[in-house]
């Protein structure tokens, strides 16, 4: 197990059901809930991707398993809740991480690839929350997205994920006021640049980075790990009357990007 800044077994007795649950940032929040506790079942398209993340957490003593689903299509997401259900019993917790992004003019952006971003990121998003709101609503489950910080300025070439990232923003809100009679919480949590990610070292270039980094005021980019601590707090009771809030985790960068700073 890895240090944590958590009671040990934090979400002892939860299960999380997590899309993109295999690399990256959302690998990484699996990797943290399945440490605090919780039983893990990996969400992707691609089960080559999942296997070995699942395989990890076992081999440490947690509890995950691997299926696979494309989120831009609910048949296969109730496939994979029910999959879920029949091995953990239940699902506490749904973690939306599954993305897609890559850098593009809006000039040049063709409608297949404005549209494949916001079925991912955002139909993908609603699909997932759909299909667990009856499990949800019988064990007061919550609900945690996966967003940015993209569409809070404007970002050069980044306009479908920006779009789709401000739709998940709005759907978290909503779906915390609707569904908190319930007794479910939704939230999400928006990463600035997070340098140990494919996605940083496909998508900026380097040298952009050492002026991105400049523009932080805490002074370093971030990493998975501050974004697995955040989401184990949200997930936790330490947040029980946290509801409809959006965590940006960019250490100031999006506050200092105001031209006047």
């Amino acid at each position: 197990m890895t240090r944590t800044v958590f009671v040990d077994g934090v979400l002892n007795d939860r299960v999380a059901f997590v899309t993109g649950g295999g690399t990256g940032i959302t690998g990484g929040v699996a990797r943290a809930l399945a440490e605090s506790g919780a039983a893990v079942a990996l969400v992707s398209r691609k089960i080559e991707h999942l296997e070995p993340a699942a395989a990890a957490i076992n081999e440490k003593g947690g509890k995950a398993f691997a299926v696979a689903a494309d989120v831009r299509h609910f048949d296969e997401v109730e496939r994979a809740v029910t999959a879920t259900i029949e091995r953990f019993g239940k699902i506490d917790i749904v973690i939306n991480g599954a993305a897609g992004n890559f850098l593009c003019k809006a000039e040049e952006l063709s409608s297949n690839g404005f549209g494949t971003v916001v079925d991912i990121d955002l139909k993908g998003t609603f699909n997932v929350c759909r299909a667990t709101i009856d499990e949800l609503k019988k064990n007061r489950g919550q609900v945690l997205n996966i967003s940015a910080t993209l569409h809070y300025l404007g970002t050069p070439m980044q306009l479908h994920v920006s779009a789709a990232k401000a739709g998940v923003d709005a759907l978290t809100r909503n779906l915390a006021v609707e569904w908190g009679r319930y007794g479910i919480r939704v939230n999400a949590i928006a990463p600035g640049p997070i340098e140990d990610t494919e996605g940083m070292s496909r998508l900026v270039p380097e040298p952009i980075k050492e002026r991105l980094k400049k523009g932080i005021p805490l002074g370093r980019f971030g990493r998975i790990a501050d974004i697995e601590s955040a989401a184990v707090f949200l997930c936790s009771d330490a947040a029980s009357f946290i509801n409809g809030n959006v965590l940006v985790v960019d250490g100031g960068q999006w506050l200092a990007g105001n031209r006047l700073v």
